[in-house]
């Protein structure tokens, strides 16, 4: 909702500066421009992306129209659910069932600043993942000045066939040309842009969430599975105001115990 809100701005910014500029809107619209600029920011993605990645940055464009899914709610609940594992694991069985990590917790001895290694790997692996649909619509928005500039060029050269024309039309097609330029730097600091730095704070946020989990995880393993240290060492890793207090945490344990 906000991103369209934002989207809402910047166009009503500009074209409110440019009517009280007394701007005349009919010299804007210039299709052909919109067509090589954008056509050419596509084709330049699909050149530099293999299949893979473009399947990656085609699943995670919905997220630039999506608020942020991490908040204390969600916190609190993984604090839960990590409470829950440890509790778990008392049962050999049940924990086979378990992540990856924790299996390996389990059957294997590894010291712990291994296990801490081997998490850290796993997540760097997954958030290169997760950066590369930001990382590319960043890329495109860099490029879109580069391509308005191409597309007023072009203009020129369109321009240039009428060099014997009236000052008036030779004005009109300059201005037509330039419309080019506008549209590249617009499209890339106004919307491209944003858009990329906002599926990189995505990509953070779900990167910090997992980060919470391996700190339990750790905490846990180092100290043969105190459950209450583990929850709490999860729970500092937890940032700013999405960071449930410890009374939160204590209550919201007490309520699943009372459940369970």
């Amino acid at each position: 909702m906000l991103t369209i809100i934002g989207i809402a701005v910047v166009l009503g910014s500009v074209i409110a500066g440019y009517a009280m500029a007394k701007g005349n809107f009919h010299v804007l619209f210039q299709p052909a421009e919109v067509v090589i600029i954008f056509g050419a920011a596509i084709g330049s993605l699909i050149i530099s992306s293999p299949t893979k990645a473009l399947k990656v940055i085609i699943g995670h464009l919905g997220g630039i129209f999506s608020d942020s899914h991490m908040n204390k709610a969600h916190y609190l609940e993984l604090l839960l659910l990590m409470n829950a594992v440890f509790f778990i694991m008392k049962d050999r069985e049940a924990a086979d069932f378990i992540c990856d990590t924790v299996r390996t917790m389990l059957s294997a001895n590894y010291p712990a600043y291994e296990l801490d290694n081997l998490m850290e790997i796993d997540l760097e692996a997954n958030q290169h993942e997760r950066m590369l649909p930001a990382h590319s619509i960043t890329r495109i928005g860099d490029a879109l000045p580069g391509l308005g500039i191409v597309a007023a060029v072009l203009g020129i050269v369109v321009t240039m066939g009428y060099i014997n024309e009236s000052a008036e039309v030779l004005g009109h097609h300059i201005g037509a040309a330039l419309v080019g330029t506008f549209f590249g730097v617009l499209a890339c600091y106004g919307f491209v842009g944003p858009m990329g730095t906002k599926l990189e704070h995505h990509a953070h946020e779900r990167e910090t969430y997992l980060r919470v989990i391996k700190t339990s995880l750790l905490a846990a393993y180092s100290t043969s599975f105190m459950v209450q240290f583990a929850v709490e060492a999860g729970r500092r890793a937890i940032p700013g105001d999405d960071r449930p207090s410890f009374i939160e945490v204590e209550e919201a344990i007490k309520k699943w115990k009372t459940k369970a």
